[in-house]
């Protein structure tokens, strides 16, 4: 069947159509995306303002024509932390369902870990063990642990990029202060955050997934042999803390020119990279493999399970 999963996230709405069946990888057919950095049209109140308001519903609909002619059977839409923590989020979706005539399903915190952790189960099978995960968003950043598709951990926390961009680096580059003050907030949210889920789990494999922790792993990682004649994006502690003074002092309209960042997360690349920074070190994760799997890849598998 050919199905279309429609994102609406803090930084972009991106709909991805897959030509898929139970038992198969899903392949790519088509894409269509919108950068919308939603966390600039925040009011005081976390509200999202009419400008951004537009700008969902106009992005949404133009989603929604490719959607059609692709031919899809079936969409799966669904919004995260920006609606989610909006107190106008149902506006929102009111008037998504009015002028597309798409309904979106609100995804909690806890949920979307538990789906990307089901796309990265998947995408490194059982032989990876205990899998510890780490997903950096827009809005938040999604943590989750276990050996089966199930984790036994899902664990959300308001530390996505652009949320923490916003908040803490006003400034284009950031001045070394709001730098400072970003680790530190994001550390003392990360210690509660090992307190809460009972301590650093035991753990095989860790892994990142997200479109900011791919752009950092292309641009201060490197890679390793992997299955036949595929490579491996590996990211280390190290190499992350070796580029990140200098991404934070490079003009986010320069950053484009670096390898791996591009335009769409060149604004919240460097609050990605200390809130990952900060995390790996919390739960004393040394290095990371990428997964090229993730939250849409989780929803696609898990209608697929529900068909079967």
């Amino acid at each position: 069947m050919r199905l279309g999963v429609l994102d609406v996230g803090s930084n972009t709405v991106h709909l991805l159509v897959v030509d898929a069946h139970p038992g198969a990888h899903p392949i790519p057919m088509a894409s269509e995306k919108s950068v919308l950095r939603l966390m600039r049209y925040l009011e005081d109140d976390g509200s999202i303002s009419d400008v951004g308001v537009e700008a969902i519903i106009t992005a949404i609909t133009e989603a929604a024509k490719v959607a059609r002619r692709s031919g899809i059977d079936e969409l799966l839409a669904f919004a995260t932390s920006a609606i989610r923590e909006a107190p106008n989020g149902q506006l929102v979706l009111n008037r998504a369902e009015e002028a597309a005539d798409i309904r979106l399903d609100v995804l909690s915190g806890p949920d979307e870990a538990r789906l990307t952790f089901l796309a990265v189960r998947r995408w490194y099978g059982w032989s990876a063990g205990r899998v510890l995960l780490f997903d950096i968003g827009g809005g938040s950043l999604e943590i989750a642990h276990g050996a089966d598709e199930v984790p036994d951990v899902a664990h959300s926390v308001p530390l996505g990029a652009g949320r923490s961009t916003v908040e803490f680096l006003p400034d284009d580059p950031p001045t070394d202060a709001q730098v400072a003050k970003l680790r530190e907030h994001a550390r003392g949210v990360l210690e509660e955050t090992v307190r809460t889920i009972g301590g650093i789990p035991e753990t095989d494999h860790v892994v990142g997934s997200s479109k900011t922790i791919r752009s950092l792993a292309r641009l201060a990682g490197s890679t390793e042999d992997g299955v036949g004649a595929e490579e491996r994006s590996i990211l280390k502690l190290s190499q992350l803390d070796g580029w990140l003074p200098r991404l934070a002092r490079i003009p986010a309209d320069a950053r484009p020119n670096l390898p791996g960042i591009t335009a769409d997360r060149t604004f919240q690349i460097v609050a990605g990279g200390i809130v990952l920074s900060e995390t790996m070190r919390a739960f004393k994760a040394k290095v990371l493999e990428v997964s090229p799997w993730a939250l849409r890849e989780g929803l696609i598998l898990r209608r697929l399970d529900r068909m079967d």
